[in-house]
């Protein structure tokens, strides 16, 4: 796959695995890695970029004796999941033509 185009869906993949409720990296490593190949070296980056345009928040809380960095989705990121799902139906009528689909 395309490095840009992976980067993009394994951003939306982080996003939409914080829609249902806040979490930490590992466990949205855990809630994404059944569906996309993501590493800690590729997750941290993301959260960054992420939270850097506004799409998610982070916060930390205690936890067994050690603060646990969270990651809260925002108005923004939930409509920059649905900007995607809208982008990704362009993608797929490309994808078709190139196939050789007929409409």
């Amino acid at each position: 796959m395309d490095a840009q185009l992976r980067r993009g869906v394994l951003e939306i993949c982080v996003l939409k695995a914080l829609e249902k409720q806040d979490s930490y990296g590992y466990q949205i490593i855990k809630d994404v890695s059944p569906y996309v190949q993501i590493s800690e070296s590729t997750l941290y980056p993301i959260l960054k970029r992420v939270c850097a345009a506004g799409y998610v928040t982070e916060y930390s809380v205690a936890h067994n004796g050690r603060l646990r960095r969270y990651y809260r989705l925002t108005e923004a990121g939930a409509a920059r999941i649905g900007e995607f799902l809208r982008e990704w139906e362009d993608i797929m009528r490309a994808y078709s033509f190139i196939k050789g689909e007929g409409r």
